[in-house]
């Protein structure tokens, strides 16, 4: 995210917030803000999973072929 964000200068990121202002209201946005933050926090979670089953799986791998 913060990758597509660098291109957007204060100007868009000022227009872009006014809009999701009309668009849900003051009361909805920090429900929604701590909904994206819920998941991206799970989604962070889930990646680190992945790589640790990933570094596993290739350390089991290695110490396999050193049996052989």
């Amino acid at each position: 995210m913060t990758f597509t964000l660098a291109f957007l200068g204060p100007q868009e990121t000022i227009i872009i917030l006014l809009i999701l202002l009309l668009l849900f209201g003051a009361k909805k946005l920090p429900e929604l803000a701590r909904g994206m933050g819920k998941s991206m926090g799970e989604f962070k979670k889930a990646r680190e999973e992945f790589e640790d089953e990933v570094a596993q799986g290739e350390k089991e791998g290695r110490d396999g072929d050193k049996k052989e």
